[in-house]
């Protein structure tokens, strides 16, 4: 049985997608990967909860202004005091464009865009204490923020969220820190200058484990998403990315 995770201060504890249209993404994703799903009911705006198995790993909420912001998956990361990171965020450079917001028992949430605009949240956890499994096939594996302004969003987290860092690698080529606690990663930021567009803001993406990418990149095709970036072998595995069927991005691993 997979080992429940722990999550240390500023490392990411959950992800939600932001959906225009809920119904079509909840069959997406469960065809996809085998999740299952529950509609947590009109207290908690409908929000849906997704599974593996027993252990909750996502979750969605309806997109209400898809015109001024694309679908999308966001990344949650472990707030001791949601107060106390949105504070953080505004002095790091960042602006905090919703909460602190205290979601009944389950902890305390806030959205935010950081020094170079990318839409990352925060979680305080109660009784949602974040994912219940990560790293398995049909589950989130890796979190990594993509940026053209590469050095400002390091201190940004740093200063915002308390990451340590550390280099995997300073080259034109090739410039990533890795948020490292007790020696252990728990997600990235590559430099995007070589490939991003000109101007974009920076974002985050999540990666998904499963056991065979091109066949999973194939399914995705039948399920009506699109290939951004076909399967290539890397030295941190095979890797794709992909948009879902309303467009929302994100990347498969194996």
């Amino acid at each position: 049985m997979p080992t429940v995770p722990v999550f240390p201060t500023g490392a990411p504890i959950w992800i939600d997608l932001s959906s225009s249209d809920p119904d079509a993404s909840r069959a997406f994703y469960e065809a996809l990967f085998g999740w299952s799903s529950v509609d947590t009911g009109p207290d908690f705006g409908d929000y849906v909860n997704f599974s593996l198995g027993d252990a909750q790993v996502a979750g969605m909420a309806q997109n209400p202004e898809p015109e001024k912001s694309p679908d999308a998956w966001v990344t949650y990361l472990q707030a001791s005091d949601a107060e106390t990171t949105a504070s953080a965020v505004t002095g790091a450079g960042g602006m905090v464009v919703g909460g602190p917001h205290v979601v009944g028992p389950l902890g305390t949430m806030l959205v935010a865009v950081d020094a170079d605009r990318a839409v990352v949240g925060a979680w305080q956890p109660e009784q949602h204490r974040g994912f219940g499994v990560l790293d398995t096939v049909g589950a989130p594996s890796w979190f990594e923020l993509h940026t053209t302004n590469f050095h400002d969003e390091v201190q940004f987290y740093q200063q915002a969220f308390g990451w340590q860092t550390a280099s995997m690698g300073d080259t034109d080529e090739f410039r990533y820190e890795q948020l490292m606690v007790d020696e252990k990663p728990y997600a990235g930021v590559m430099d995007a200058t070589a490939y991003w567009p000109a101007g974009d803001p920076a974002a985050w993406r999540v990666y998904f484990r499963v056991a065979d990418v091109d066949a999973a990149v194939s399914r995705v095709v039948e399920l009506g998403g699109r290939v951004l970036d076909p399967a290539v072998d890397t030295p941190y595995g095979r890797l794709a990315e992909l948009a879902d069927v309303t467009g929302a991005i994100f990347k498969l691993i194996a």
